[in-house]
């Protein structure tokens, strides 16, 4: 009898293993399954040279950028607009790991946990957020520099506009490709995936916290003779801006004042505000993580006067400084930048709709409103309105130093107030030189098709 209860254990004790087996297998199943299904070993959706043979991908506009035509895949018939959506949609050797043939594979594949892949002769279809002739626009305005190009509706999250550069045609890839310099990067997605020197535009991070712990601040006033001592480090400015009050500061991109401000605020303050903004965090943008943004706060008194201005070893990552524009723009919270639209499966299916997230409060909406008249402020007294007709335009530009006997990267990020335009954006073009100059040319042709048409 004793033997029988055993035995009986042993076998009840089983039975709850394979139980739990078979519930953890189809959990991973529903959770993991598109992943799996989509894997490049599985050769009833890939073909002997690695290439994805299922599902379509198309724009905001249903305008078709990749797609399997007499069983080979292509892509849009436009040389220029594939090179300015390559790393949106992707490359046939799956380099590009934020490309939709490869991050979102498992939609293409039109796989659910129910009927599985529907395979290469019935994909499914995604939808991606960005507009193709907005892209190309970009990829134009660069002109075969080094750089990213992004635009989202802060409201809503969908990032109309990502464009990195240096990019290629994928289906006539350069045989030089990974030992030119030409394309040094190509594959890397720099909107997601880099963090860069930023300059002046770290300059809206310092201007919140002055406002905000400096009692008196706008009615203060800073001269400027081309540098100033700080510490053991000389501060050097782009020019000689004599007497200035805190608005003709910011809209000179003022290095003498923001440092002096920047020391006076106090390393722990600037650390605050720095990592309230968004800037030390990731980003997931439809499960792509994005980089984080990287500072060294263990700083001497002149290396907090060079961090304060955007220099010394600040880092920051393109979107998660166009998420920052879109809080001070959206009253201290922005929407959650998103890629995909939707997606239908291989039976036409369509996913369920998307909702909007909100990012945490990056700044309080007070001093929001306040530097969005500082922004605007620039426009109208250093970059120029007429350069951006029928914009409501709040901007910062920087000029960003990055070695010696290398040309400083340029920047211009900020964002419209137009009701129909809720648009934030960023631009940095790598050794650019000027940030007004070069980057704010790119976003104006860009953000003019976007607001006024072709």
């Amino acid at each position: 009898m004793k033997k029988i209860e055993n035995r009986a254990i042993v076998c009840f004790l089983l039975a709850l293993v394979l139980a739990a087996g078979t519930g953890l297998f189809l959990i991973r199943y529903v959770a993991r399954g598109d992943r799996w299904a989509s894997s490049a070993f599985n050769r009833h959706l890939y073909n002997d040279q690695g290439h994805l043979m299922a599902g379509t991908v198309v724009d905001r506009d249903g305008d078709v950028l990749s797609s399997v035509r007499d069983g080979r895949r292509t892509y849009y018939e436009d040389e220029t607009v594939r090179k300015a959506t390559l790393h949106a949609v992707g490359d046939l050797q799956g380099n590009i790991g934020t490309g939709a043939l490869n991050a979102f594979a498992g939609r293409l594949t039109g796989w659910n946990f129910l009927n599985g892949a529907f395979g290469a002769d019935l994909g499914g279809e995604l939808t991606l957020t960005i507009d193709a002739r907005y892209n190309y626009e970009a990829y134009r305005a660069l002109n075969g520099k080094a750089g990213t190009v992004a635009v989202y509706n802060y409201r809503t999250g969908e990032i109309l506009c990502m464009v990195s550069a240096p990019s290629y045609d994928p289906l006539h890839v350069p045989e030089d490709l990974e030992s030119s310099e030409r394309y040094q990067g190509a594959y890397l997605n720099r909107f997601l995936s880099s963090g860069f020197t930023p300059g002046s535009v770290y300059k809206t991070v310092t201007l919140v916290a002055a406002l905000e712990n400096l009692p008196g601040v706008e009615e203060r006033r800073w001269g400027c003779e081309g540098s100033v001592p700080v510490g053991e480090e000389i501060i050097v400015c782009s020019g000689v801006h004599g007497e200035q009050d805190l608005a003709a500061a910011f809209a000179n991109s003022c290095n003498v004042a923001f440092a002096q401000i920047a020391v006076e605020l106090g390393t722990d303050t600037l650390r605050r505000y720095t990592e309230k903004a968004g800037l030390t965090s990731a980003y997931e943008v439809d499960g792509l993580p994005t980089a984080k943004g990287s500072f060294d706060w263990d700083l001497t008194q002149g290396r907090l006067g060079w961090a304060g201005v955007g220099q010394d070893r600040d880092l920051v990552n393109p979107c998660g400084l166009m998420v920052y524009m879109g809080a001070i723009a959206g009253g201290g919270r922005a929407a959650w930048p998103y890629l995909i639209a939707g997606s239908k499966n291989g039976l036409g299916i369509p996913s369920l709709p998307r909702w909007t997230r909100k990012t945490g409060t990056l700044i309080d909406q007070g001093t929001a409103e306040k530097l969005a008249e500082l922004m605007a402020g620039n426009v109208e007294r250093t970059y120029g309105a007429e350069r951006f007709p029928n914009m409501d335009l709040c901007a910062k530009s920087g000029t960003a130093e990055v070695g010696e006997g290398q040309s400083p990267h340029a920047w211009f990020a900020g964002f419209l107030r137009n009701k129909d335009a809720p648009y934030a954006f960023v631009v940095l073009v790598e050794n650019g030189g000027g940030g007004s100059r070069v980057a704010g040319t790119v976003a104006g042709k860009v953000l003019d098709v976007m607001v006024n048409g072709y």
